[in-house]
């Protein structure tokens, strides 16, 4: 497939909705989850803090990518990299794909790890929490895992969003049996609430057993800023404009909606349940198991596979990015054989576990360092014609290098590493003046260092193209959103036994939180899941056969 890394996407190429939905939900609904959700129960962070700093996080973050992300995406239908280039030229673009895609490798290698972390639980490997592998045996594991993974991310962003498409719809379903199976362990081990009928007793219980305040540094702000910048990188960052620019819309952003409430809202208090119960029934704290460990003990096998999965669906789309960073050092450079280096360079990394063991300092840094790319894309977009600027005013200079957005990113990230050691801001913070500063810091550079000497008539025929490329590319589009693709019966067959599938796991789970039998629970778990992969896989291949006759 033509994957349009260095001009902007042809408008047959770009995709339906229902891709992003799938797209955001898999990648969000995944191993992080895990790690994350079950951080702030260690951290001793309390309920109303957690339950509403999440709430207020992933609103900043779905408005980012609304806002930010998406409407530079659907305008100018290029990756992040390819735009950067045109703006800050070719010179900055390889320092900036070398960090960035170097930072992607180590999120994805984290992914990894997560997937790898569950199916060692089937050789009997103990839980590697250090930085380094303390069994060879998990090496192994980790080796296989991303070999499966960088396939699948070198097969492109087709591929990548109907493996998503396919996990998404059970991975939700999984967090919230696996948070309902073991409510009642957490329940019997807390005399002093009698039930979780009603949202005071549930928020009673989370309190007293779940999320408990124990006085530390960490409270609402900072899980604001966790839920906001863990994806800085994606949404104020721009890098989503890799997955965006297929967007046929830009209202499709919202559907970041669906990764962010169900999955870093509802899936992170779900492993943060998960997460406590697993302690629970091991008498053992929680920071020293991982993720396989804890949904093992929620869901039993079916737990393992939801942790392998759950890694593949967030380190599929980040190899692909990082992939797409290392190619725009080198246009004639295939992106497949360049994908498959970055797999190998990010399965070795995996088998380290440091960035799993401090996944949220990683996730602080990499907002930081990311940040000011954003906020003078941002300035240089929005503001530059009403600043009296001409956009890409680089273009008409011919340098290779934009020398004040070069600078501009490193007094930006350098302002913001003032404040974390000077003033002992908190990394997970850091990101927002990081922003901010590259925002209003660029325009005044630009201005006095060669932006405010080029006219606009000499950048007229390049904007000129680019108008008639986005008239042509509506007129397209509005011709052919009445196009539906016909579902025929045998579809509806397939798309009803995976969602009776889906709806059977539910039943299943709710009888759990009642019964509180969790043994009943993991045995009977697995038959829904072996349903709705065959109907959801039949399906899936059936809808791009029928969309390819």
């Amino acid at each position: 497939m033509e994957e349009f890394e260095r001009e902007p996407v042809a408008p047959a190429a770009l995709k339906p909705g229902r891709y992003f939905a799938a797209s955001y939900a898999g990648e969000h609904v995944a191993g992080t989850e895990f790690v994350i959700g079950a951080m702030f129960v260690s951290w001793g962070v309390g309920a109303g803090d957690v339950i509403y700093g999440l709430l207020l996080g992933n609103l900043l973050a779905v408005l980012s990518w609304v806002l930010i992300c998406a409407p530079i995406a659907t305008d100018t239908r290029l990756t992040l990299y390819a735009y950067l280039e045109k703006i800050a030229g070719p010179g900055f673009i390889k320092i900036y794909s070398v960090i960035n895609g170097v930072l992607f490798c180590v999120l994805a290698g984290a992914m990894i790890t997560v997937s790898a972390s569950a199916v060692r639980i089937l050789f009997g490997i103990p839980p590697q929490v250090e930085w380094y592998p303390t069994s060879l045996t998990f090496v192994l594991i980790a080796l296989g895992v991303g070999a499966v993974v960088s396939f699948a991310a070198m097969r492109g962003f087709s591929f990548v969003a109907r493996f998503s498409e396919v996990a998404a719809p059970w991975m939700i379903a999984m967090f919230f049996v696996g948070g309902a199976a073991l409510l009642p362990v957490i329940l019997a081990g807390t005399p002093s609430v009698p039930s979780v009928g009603s949202y005071g007793n549930f928020l009673n219980l989370a309190e007293t057993s779940i999320w408990v305040d124990q006085g530390t540094d960490m409270g609402f702000w900072h899980v604001v800023a966790i839920a906001w910048g863990a994806n800085l990188a994606f949404h104020g960052g721009l890098g989503d404009m890799s997955i965006l620019r297929f967007a046929r819309r830009s209202s499709y952003a919202w559907y970041s909606s669906i990764g962010m409430f169900i999955g870093h809202f509802a899936a992170w208090l779900a492993a943060g349940i998960m997460g406590a119960g697993a302690a629970m029934i091991l008498q053992q704290p929680l920071t020293s198991l991982d993720a396989g460990e804890v949904a093992f003990q929620a869901l039993g096998p079916i737990g393992i596979l939801a942790v392998i999965v759950a890694g593949w669906t967030t380190s599929n789309p980040t190899i692909y990015r990082s992939g797409l960073a290392f190619q725009s050092l080198h246009p004639a450079w295939s992106r497949e054989r360049v994908t498959l280096v970055v797999g190998v360079i990010t399965t070795i990394i995996a088998c380290f576990p440091f960035v799993f063991t401090r996944l949220l300092d990683f996730l602080g840094i990499m907002a930081l360092v990311m940040a000011p790319i954003g906020g003078l894309i941002f300035a240089e977009h929005f503001l530059f014609r009403k600043l009296g600027l001409a956009r890409y005013w680089r273009t008409a200079t011919g340098a290779t290098v934009n020398l004040p957005a070069l600078l501009t990113w490193v007094a930006s990230v350098g302002l913001a590493a003032l404040l974390g050691y000077q003033m002992d801001v908190h990394v997970l913070f850091l990101f927002v003046p990081a922003w901010l500063a590259a925002m209003v810091l660029y325009p005044f550079l630009a201005a006095a260092m060669g932006a405010k000497a080029v006219e606009q008539a000499q950048l007229a025929t390049a904007e000129s193209a680019e108008s008639e490329r986005q008239a042509a590319e509506l007129a397209y589009v509005d011709a052919h959103s009445k196009t539906k693709l016909v579902t025929s019966n045998t579809n509806r067959v397939f798309f009803a036994g995976a969602a009776l599938s889906i709806l059977a796991a539910l039943a299943i789970g709710a009888n759990a939180l009642v019964s509180g039998n969790l043994e009943l629970f993991q045995s009977l778990i697995i038959w829904p899941t072996v349903t709705y992969f065959v109907f959801a896989i039949l399906l899936v291949r059936a809808e791009a056969v029928q969309a390819r006759s």
